[in-house]
């Protein structure tokens, strides 16, 4: 069971990305979640809290989560976190090939299942494909039995819609294995934390989101499919 959470939910960036620090508050380390944008408020953010970042956990590896270029503009992101400290980057095998800036010493490559012990806050990683090959969700359980877990879940759940599948390495059908045979598996009371503030709320439930997100209610691939425009 985790123990002393430290937790900060954090919108930074002209897309709404929603940046966030895990860690334990007793050890006083953390690991910072999709790393972009302002490096310096994050590590600012972290040491008003007194709380040292030693890991960078990946959703995925689209520049606005992780920096890099986009439509000609440079994005700051696990780069410049790790020229500033020595945190260990976690992303899934599958998107470790395009974080080619960073020394292989730096990168743990992650599988579905791993955990990820950040200070003593334990992180499961939950493979995600369909944004892209290797998106991957986080999963922090409830410190205690009647507190629920947590899922923070990039860019493949959004409170009342889903990630994109248009886009180069996206896949209709595997967005739709990784909603109804992995996500809506988790227990309703999970609270989820999305990638992007794109709702009037910035927090839901599985629960929650199983009666009233669209992409959550189809009973068969072939509907999800037409629904993207598959048909």
């Amino acid at each position: 069971m985790n123990g002393p959470l430290y937790f900060k939910q954090v919108e930074i960036g002209p897309m709404a990305n929603f940046v966030y620090l895990v860690g334990s508050t007793e050890s006083r380390k953390a690991a910072v979640i999709d790393a972009a944008w302002d490096i310096e408020e994050i590590l600012r953010l972290a040491s008003a809290d007194d709380m040292e970042i030693t890991h960078a956990l990946v959703t995925h590896t689209h520049p606005d989560h992780v920096g890099s270029w986009l439509r000609g503009a440079h994005i700051e992101g696990v780069e410049e976190l790790l020229s500033k400290t020595k945190a260990k980057v976690v992303v899934h095998k599958a998107e470790a090939e395009f974080l080619k800036s960073l020394s292989p010493s730096d990168i743990i490559k992650s599988e579905s299942g791993d955990r990820i012990d950040v200070g003593g806050i334990e992180i499961q990683l939950i493979h995600t494909p369909g944004h892209t090959p290797g998106s991957q969700c986080f999963f922090l359980e409830g410190r205690s039995p009647n507190e629920p877990g947590r899922l923070i879940a990039g860019d493949t759940l959004f409170i009342g819609s889903c990630g994109r599948v248009d886009l180069p390495g996206s896949s209709a059908e595997q967005m739709y294995e990784s909603l109804t045979q992995k996500l809506m598996r988790l227990a309703d009371e999970t609270v989820l934390f999305p990638g992007h503030n794109y709702a009037t709320e910035i927090t839901s439930t599985i629960g929650e989101q199983k009666k009233t997100n669209p992409y959550l209610r189809f009973h068969s691939l072939s509907a999800f499919l037409a629904a993207m425009g598959y048909e």
